[in-house]
C-alpha cells in the first residue's frame, strides 16, 4: 500500500473517531437540565408497563438513580436502584400485584415499570446517589376497576364532557389498536383516560396543553379531586375486517396434504400454532394468558371455531358471566364445566400465535398446595374457626370462674 493510501485511511479513521466523540457529547448536551425542578405529567392504565426516560443528565455523572415519592415533600422516599448492580427484570417474569421494587428495571438511564398499579402513582425523580435531582415525572396510574366499555357498533357513545364552573372534565382517547383478527370479522379498541382542564393547577407541573393534566395528577388541588373521582376510564370498541398477510402457499399446501394424511392415521396431526395442553379439575377456576401480550395489545380469543368477541365476553357486560375476558386481555373460566373442553386460540396484533387444549376431569389425585387459592381459603377458614371456638371456650370458662368466685366468696364479720 502506498504512502498516499495510508494517509487517506488514517485521516478517514481519525474523522470517524472525532465524529463518534462529538455524537457522544451531544447526547447529553441536547436537553439542558432545568434550573428549577419541574414535573412532567404522564398517565397510564393499570396493568400497563411504561418507560420514563431521564431526558437530561450532566455529562460528568456516569450513572443515575431513580427515586419515588407518593407526594411532594413526603418524608418517605423509595430508592429504585440496587447500588451493587440491579438484575434486569423481564416483563414476562413479573406477576400482577408484585411490589414496585420487584417490578422495575433501569436501562440506559431510563426507568421501566412493569404491570403498574394505582398504588404506583406519584413522583419519580432521576438523580444521583447524593440525592441531586435532574428530571422528574408526575405519574398517574388510573384503575381499570369500573372501567366503562362503549360499543360503537351498537350505537353507544362515550361519556359527555362534564363542566363544574371553571373545571372541565373529559376523556382523552389513545390511538385505535390494530384489528385483533385477520381474515374474519375482528375488533379494535382505544383506551380513554380521565383528564381535566382548570386554571387552578399548580404551575410546577409540565403540561402538553395549557391548564390540562390527568385527573390523578399531583397538580390537581384536593378540593377538585373529589369532584373528578367518579369519572372512570373508558374503552371504545368497534368491529373491523382486514385481510391476512400472504404466506408461503407452497408450505400451506404441504401442510394441508400432511393433515389429510394424518386423518387416515399414518401421520400425527400438525397444528398451525404451538399448542399447550392443560388438565383442569371440574368446578375449579382457570385464567389463560396470551404469550407475550400486554394490556395495550390487540388480543382476541377463540374456542375451536367460535369467536369470543368482547361485545359478549368483556368483563362487566354481564355480572353473571362465567367465561369472560378482563381488561388485561386474560381469559377467565369460572367453575369449569365439561362443556369447556376444547382448544382456545390466542390472537395477538392480528396474528394467531398460540393455542391451549383444555381437558376437564372430575377424577384423579391432586396434591394440595398453598399456591392454590382454594387451598389457602380452606386453611384460613379452618384457622379462623379454630380460633373462634378457642375464644368461646376460654370466655365460657372465665365466666364460670368469676361466677364461682363471687358465689363462694368468704364473708368476714367485723
Amino acid at each position: 500500500m502506498s504512502l498516499a493510501h495510508t494517509t487517506v485511511l488514517l485521516w478517514a479513521w481519525g474523522s470517524l473517531q472525532a465524529f463518534e466523540i462529538v455524537e457522544k457529547e451531544n447526547i447529553f448536551l441536547k436537553t439542558p437540565c432545568p434550573a428549577f425542578l419541574m414535573f412532567d405529567n404522564a398517565a397510564y392504565l393499570a396493568d400497563m408497563s411504561f418507560e420514563l426516560p431521564c431526558h437530561c443528565k450532566p455529562e460528568e455523572v456516569p450513572a443515575v438513580v431513580w427515586y419515588y415519592q407518593k407526594h411532594v415533600g413526603s418524608s418517605h422516599t423509595k430508592v429504585l436502584t440496587d447500588f451493587d448492580g440491579r438484575v434486569l427484570t423481564e416483563a414476562a417474569q413479573v406477576r400482577v400485584g408484585s411490589d414496585m421494587l420487584v417490578r422495575f428495571s433501569i436501562r440506559m438511564f431510563s426507568l421501566l415499570v412493569f404491570r403498574a398499579q394505582p398504588e404506583d402513582s406519584g413522583l419519580y425523580f432521576c438523580g444521583t446517589r447524593k440525592g441531586e435531582y435532574f428530571y422528574a415525572y408526575d405519574v398517574d396510574i388510573q384503575s381499570n376497576e369500573g372501567m366503562v366499555a362503549t360499543f360503537k357498533d351498537m350505537g353507544q357513545k362515550p361519556f359527555a364532557d362534564e363542566y363544574y364552573g371553571n373545571l372541565h372534565v373529559f376523556t382523552t382517547f389513545w390511538e385505535w389498536t390494530p384489528c385483533d383478527r385477520c381474515g374474519v370479522r375482528g375488533e379494535q379498541w382505544r383506551i380513554g383516560l380521565c383528564y381535566l382542564r382548570s386554571p387552578d393547577l399548580s404551575p410546577r407541573y409540565l403540561r402538553t396543553q395549557s391548564d390540562v393534566v390527568s385527573c390523578g395528577s399531583q397538580a390537581v388541588p384536593r378540593r377538585l379531586r373529589t369532584t373528578v373521582r367518579d369519572h372512570m376510564p373508558e374503552l371504545l370498541v368497534q368491529s373491523c375486517l382486514v385481510p391476512c398477510e400472504k404466506k408461503n402457499r407452497f408450505r400451506e399446501s404441504v401442510l394441508a396434504i400432511y393433515n389429510y394424511v394424518s386423518k387416515v392415521g399414518s401421520k400425527p396431526w400438525v397444528p398451525k400454532v404451538p399448542i399447550q395442553f392443560h388438565q383442569q379439575r371440574l368446578g375449579h377456576g382457570l385464567i389463560i394468558s396470551c404469550p407475550g401480550a400486554r394490556p395495550e395489545h390487540a388480543v382476541a380469543w377463540d374456542k375451536d371455531h367460535q369467536h369470543l368477541y368482547r361485545t359478549q365476553y368483556l368483563k362487566g357486560v354481564n355480572r353473571s358471566m362465567r367465561v369472560f375476558i378482563d381488561h388485561g386481555n386474560q381469559l377467565h373460566i369460572r367453575f369449569t364445566q365439561l362443556s369447556d373442553r376444547g382448544i382456545y386460540y390466542c390472537w395477538r396484533q392480528g396474528v394467531q400465535i398460540a393455542g391451549f387444549r383444555l381437558s376437564v376431569t372430575s377424577r384423579g389425585h391432586y396434591p394440595a398446595s398453598l399456591s392454590d387459592p382454594e387451598t389457602r381459603a380452606a386453611v384460613e377458614l379452618t384457622l379462623i374457626s379454630y380460633l373462634l371456638i378457642t375464644a368461646i371456650f376460654v370466655t365460657v370458662h372465665l365466666c364460670r370462674c368469676c361466677c364461682y368466685s363471687f358465689r363462694f366468696r368468704p364473708m368476714f364479720s367485723p
